[in-house]
């Protein structure tokens, strides 16, 4: 049965970072995948070098939107043209470890599982880790996600062949990306926690300091409109998911 691994990374203005994104894909020891690059209307050479990095690599797939419609709608039209067996996500500016897809495989198929996801490190505007690493539970509920959004899209891996494809088309709302691990839980799976380093989140010294209250409406959007909870119970999960917030970011 074929291994391979089709990678969704949806790019909006991303020329500074795709190199080095795409660097560390193709420095992958498992290298039985595919890269459907999204590019959704960028303004800057995102695209331009897409075609490029493709010319020298036919495992990457540039695809260009007709309109801006968000990450949601990259990653959408990415999930329909994935042709392996697995799905992993990345973000344009994050970066992999040179083992991430060999050992998330490995991990997926000994837990038999359909969702796996990994530990991560924070990282600079470089893509330098600076150490302060996240750690993951050995597994997470649908309960227990709606109170520690925890999961790192650039971590996450999904079997196609345990998990219906209808359930990981992300719904276009602000923070499409944790609503659909929710809509994937809530659906009886559950998520594994691969508790090992294997990717960076790169985030710049000035996006350190993002409106916390922007996230809160967030996820206080997601608890009400998405998932249908009460007042009461929004109000349960969003105490305990600022708490973990603050010490992941600590």
């Amino acid at each position: 049965m074929s291994e391979r691994i089709s990678i969704v990374m949806p790019v909006f203005n991303a020329a500074a970072w795709l190199e080095q994104t795409i660097a560390s894909v193709q420095e992958q020891t498992h290298e039985d995948w595919e890269l459907i690059a999204v590019d959704d209307c960028s303004s800057d050479d995102s695209f331009r070098l897409l075609q490029e990095m493709s010319q020298g690599d036919g495992r990457i797939r540039p695809v260009r939107q007709e309109k801006n419609g968000g990450a949601a709608a990259a990653r959408n039209a990415g999930i329909r043209l994935a042709q392996g067996r697995y799905l992993a996500f990345l973000d344009a500016d994050d970066l992999w470890k040179k083992t991430k897809l060999e050992k998330e495989l490995a991990f997926l198929k000994e837990r038999q599982a359909a969702f796996a996801f990994t530990a991560y490190e924070f990282g600079d505007e470089n893509g330098i880790g600076n150490g302060k690493i996240v750690r993951v539970p050995q597994t997470l509920s649908y309960r227990e996600a709606l109170s520690r959004t925890i999961i790192f899209t650039t971590t996450v891996m999904l079997d196609l062949g345990r998990i219906d494809r209808s359930l990981i088309f992300m719904p276009e709302v602000k923070s499409e990306d944790t609503a659909t691990w929710w809509q994937i839980l809530r659906a009886g799976y559950t998520a594994y926690g691969l508790d090992e380093n294997l990717a960076v989140y790169r985030r710049p010294k000035n996006s350190l300091s993002s409106n916390k209250m922007e996230a809160v409406r967030r996820i206080w959007n997601l608890y009400r409109t998405q998932e249908g909870l009460s007042a009461a119970e929004s109000l349960w999960h969003l105490f305990f998911w600022a708490v973990r917030a603050t010490i992941r970011r600590l």
